[in-house]
């Protein structure tokens, strides 16, 4: 998935859309998985990205909400 900007989205991008913040946790577009989300359970969708949001909890999205914006990125270590 690409944000609106033409970025593509990655595992422990932190995103904003509406009022909201989350945290992509699984990017079955990049093949990146967290531990809490791993390639087995996901996998399945072929595409997209998997968000925990502050206050919806876990979603699924394979083209990005209107306005959702990358707040950071997370450092590779």
């Amino acid at each position: 998935m690409r944000y609106p900007d033409g970025q593509i989205a990655q595992l422990g991008d932190e995103v904003g859309v509406a009022g909201m913040s989350g945290r992509v946790v699984c990017s079955i577009d990049t093949g990146e998985y967290s531990d809490d989300y791993p390639e087995r359970d996901w996998a399945y969708l072929e595409r997209g990205v998997m968000i925990v949001w502050d206050r919806q909890g876990l979603t699924y999205h394979e083209e990005p909400e209107a306005g959702m914006i990358l707040v950071r990125r997370r450092r590779k270590v």
